[in-house]
């Protein structure tokens, strides 16, 4: 197959990954003024996906960190080629797509560098991969990170609420979820220039692979325009499976814990774009909401959501990698491997898709109602809503029992007359 042809393909799947993960991190910004009622969810899409746009242009360290970094360049050439670098998208593709799917907000990034890591280490062994800077960049960001952003959600959470306690700020409170249309734009902002400059560094790997480009040039113009369009059209497109995991699964969030979690999270993407370092908005985002959980009094945090969420974010390397590496050992049968690659990526991946839409989670009132009203009740009135909707069960179940009941009778009368 052509050089060129290839890396057409290469970039075509990365900016389809770009796509992914802009509907997958929606939430990462938006689940928590959504469930506060603090922005509209079609609006919150909207604001999320300008911003994002713009993030992209802002910086493009963490993109060098990718391409000039990751993976090893050969002292005779490039260790890793195009078609490795496409079956590592592959990788990541699906592992976004099977997320997505089951609502988990796992972490787009671990799945591109999985995948990555796996199809390097096929193709071209274990010496591909820079293990310093898999280690600085990715792995140490992603255990401190959640950690940080939580541990500062909670000291902004308590002091929120203890300015608030005073009569002098009788309504401040409602004035956070004002302040919330701020922090989640700063978030959309900083998962621009963190999320979309991963797209970035992996477009700009392949064209050094390729011999487009040398391995001392940046990312070039091109690249950003594409990419930052890319997440921009993902995220405007909303992740409403997982918005709903944020926004209502871990915490009944108030609008001053969603205030410290979005302040927290986004302080903590900028200043690791700042540095290059190439975290995950979702691991953090979480992270914060936990942290925000735990610095109010009363707040209920569903462990066993939180659970599989981090369960999901210690599986989302290795999985993405073992997809990885099976795509890059199906490549190396040349041409014929690439097509099979390709032809058994769309399927998954459409498979997967014709699967969500039979359980569709898109509808933004639904998601609207559903998150936001456990959030602007008052803890009364919610106790009240939750006796009345056991109340309405327990009713509905009597009367089904009754039509079993007499259908029962039904069929027995018809028995005995025969």
């Amino acid at each position: 197959m052509n050089l060129t042809l290839i890396v057409v393909l290469v970039i075509a799947l990365a900016l389809f990954f770009d796509f992914t993960n802009g509907f997958h991190d929606t939430a990462n910004a938006m689940a928590t003024p959504i469930a506060t009622g603090a922005m509209r969810p079609t609006v919150a899409v909207s604001v999320a996906a300008v911003l994002n746009l713009v993030g992209a242009f802002l910086s493009t360290a963490v993109a060098t960190s990718i391409s000039h970094g990751l993976i090893r360049e050969g002292a005779g050439g490039v260790a890793i080629t195009p078609g490795m670098i496409f079956a590592g998208l592959i990788g990541a593709v699906v592992w976004n797509m099977i997320t997505w799917l089951r609502g988990l907000p796992s972490s787009s990034s671990h799945a591109l560098f999985g995948g990555l890591i796996g199809a390097a280490i096929a193709g071209a062994g274990f010496g591909s991969v820079n293990y310093g800077a898999l280690l600085t960049v990715v792995i140490v960001p992603a255990m401190v990170s959640p950690v940080i952003a939580a541990l500062v959600a909670l000291l902004c959470t308590r002091i929120a609420y203890r300015i608030t306690r005073r009569p002098t700020f009788p309504n401040e409170r409602g004035g956070f979820r004002i302040g919330q249309i701020f922090t989640s734009s700063m978030v959309s902002l900083a998962h621009g220039t963190n999320d979309a400059q991963k797209t970035m560094g992996v477009i700009t790997l392949t064209l050094i692979a390729a011999g487009a480009q040398s391995a001392t040039q940046g990312v070039q113009l091109w690249v950003i325009i594409a990419c930052a369009t890319a997440i921009a059209l993902g995220t405007y497109t909303g992740g409403w499976r997982i918005i709903r995991t944020l926004g209502s699964g871990i915490i009944e969030i108030r609008a001053t814990q969603g205030f410290s979690a979005e302040a927290s999270t986004a302080a903590t993407i900028l200043v690791s774009s700042h540095l290059g370092f190439a975290l995950s908005t979702t691991q953090v985002t979480s992270g914060a909401i936990i942290g925000a959980g735990l610095g109010r009094r009363g707040s209920a945090i569903q462990w066993s959501t939180a659970g599989k969420i981090v369960v999901a974010w210690f599986i989302t390397l290795p999985a993405a990698a073992l997809v990885g590496a099976v795509a890059a050992l199906i490549g190396h049968l040349g041409d014929l491997g690439l097509i099979i690659d390709a032809v058994i990526g769309a399927v998954v991946i459409g498979g997967l898709y014709l699967w969500s839409r039979r359980r569709p989670i898109e509808q933004a009132a639904t998601i609207e109602v559903d998150v936001a009203a456990n959030t602007v009740l008052t803890r009364r009135e919610r106790r009240d809503l939750q006796r009345r909707k056991r109340a309405e069960l327990v009713a509905a179940r009597r009367v089904e029992l009754s039509r079993e009941k007499t259908l029962r009778r039904m069929a027995a009368r018809r028995g005995g007359r025969r």
